[in-house]
């Protein structure tokens, strides 16, 4: 099984590289349902028949069939010249695809941009959507890593999210997985849950470690706009936990998850020696990838495009790609600022920025800027400097660079009040702080 390096490189493109991506984002927009919290493109299936699942003739599934050849339409209408060394397949439930489905995608981004030896391929699955037959499916088609949406271990804090899952489910994945050959599992794992107490969250923590993943990903809730938590609850009110509640269970799981072995390396993220996310690694390199399918997004050449975000619109968007001067003609307003996503990508990695390579790419001034805004937390506790040589510290304050090659966030506090600092650093370099996003796959290739 392929495992990424124990170091993420945290390198960056400059702003002016015109390098084509070598990761893509699939978007699968299906669920059997809506979860009381997502506000991602997703079109409801309902529950599958056995028999529609032999057949493929109900309504709901059938809509993933005819998803399919739009959808490899996008990518052979889509330039590049690199061989890919991630894909990842997000949703939406990717699991709700067969394993042949999986295999017409990964065929066309194959025949379209090469697919390099021992790339990372992840697919999102819901616990209850995978078996042995379909998991040795999945293997047998190139998947080599699984990101398991279990969320949470009790049923009735489950049931209040709207999942369609129950902890014995995720057992019985797993299990599935393991006999199927993969080494590589991811589980997802959500905190500030209604209902969700210290005591439940520590139990969540204690069997997602039982069960001996090679990556967590702990999110914490947000109340997104036009969702059904939107509607019935306000942040920090019951039944949802307090804020303090919240930062305390964030806490605990670095506390607990570093004991066990993991390595914090991202705000929200966990792995076992060897086994970061690569693809996510891009997002937060600040680097181009591609993304396929209705609501997805790219970042190509230095700018940001988004497809429609219904399946009637993305369907009529792919129609017309053969008159369009290129397929990527949906643009979000591009990044005025690359320095800007690059320092709020960077600072949520344990590794943080490294000032030399920000410097080569961006210029001194920016970064001497930046140097100052964060001197300012030195008391905090909230950042952290690397320790440099006596001697190295005077040549480069000679030179007017800053003390030291590398800063970052403490863990924990510095990552829980990152966003105070962010804040405070897009309004001095006169632009509006961007809510990062934290789901694995990123919100920003969805």
């Amino acid at each position: 099984m392929q495992k990424t390096g124990d170091r993420l490189n945290v390198g960056l493109s400059s702003p002016s590289d015109g390098a084509d991506p070598t990761a893509a984002y699939v978007h699968i927009p299906f669920c059997r349902r809506r979860c009381y919290y997502c506000d991602f493109p997703v079109s409801i299936v309902g529950d599958r028949p056995p028999l529609a699942r032999q057949t493929g003739s109900d309504t709901g599934f059938g809509a993933i069939a005819a998803y399919l050849d739009p959808l490899c339409q996008e990518i052979a209408h889509t330039p590049g010249d690199r061989p890919l060394t991630s894909i990842f397949f997000g949703g939406g439930t990717p699991s709700l695809l067969e394993p042949g489905q999986v295999q017409q995608i990964l065929t066309a981004l194959d025949q379209q941009f090469g697919i390099a030896a021992g790339a990372e391929i992840s697919i999102e699955m819901d616990p209850d959507t995978v078996d042995l037959a379909k998991a040795r499916g999945y293997q047998a088609v190139g998947i080599n890593r699984v990101s398991l949406g279990a969320q949470a271990f009790q049923l009735d804090v489950l049931q209040a999210c709207g999942r369609t899952h129950t902890p014995a489910d995720i057992d019985r994945a797993i299990d599935s997985l393991r006999q199927a050959g993969f080494t590589n599992i991811s589980l997802d794992l959500i905190s500030g849950l209604p209902h969700q107490t210290p005591e439940t969250w520590e139990e969540s923590l204690q069997r997602a470690i039982a069960l001996a993943p090679t990556h967590l990903s702990i999110y914490d809730l947000i109340v997104e706009p036009q969702t059904a938590f939107s509607r019935w609850y306000q942040p920090g009110e019951s039944p949802l936990p307090s804020d303090q509640v919240t930062a305390d269970l964030y806490r605990l799981a670095q506390q607990r998850l570093t004991a066990a072995g993991f390595e914090h390396y991202e705000i929200s993220n966990y792995a076992q020696l060897g086994y970061r996310c690569q693809h996510n690694g891009v997002y937060w390199r600040n680097q181009p990838y591609y993304g396929f399918g209705m609501g997805a997004a790219s970042y190509i050449h230095q700018q940001r495009y988004t497809r429609p975000r219904t399946r009637a619109a993305y369907f009529d968007w792919v129609k017309n790609l053969p008159n369009r001067p290129g397929p990527l003609d949906v643009p979000i307003d591009p990044i005025q600022d690359t320095f800007l996503e690059t320092v709020m990508l960077g600072l949520r990695l344990a590794e943080g920025l490294e000032f030399k390579a920000m410097a080569d790419v961006f210029g001194l001034g920016l970064v001497q800027h930046l140097w100052q805004l964060l001197t300012t937390y030195t008391d905090t506790g909230w950042i952290e400097w690397a320790p440099v040589l006596e001697s190295e510290h005077h040549s480069h304050q000679d030179k007017g660079h800053p003390p030291s090659p590398r800063v970052r966030l403490s863990d924990p506090e510095g990552f829980l009040f990152s966003n105070v600092v962010l804040s405070d650093i897009f309004q001095a370099l006169g632009d509006d702080p961007v809510e990062t996003p934290c789901r694995e796959r990123m919100e920003s290739a969805v």
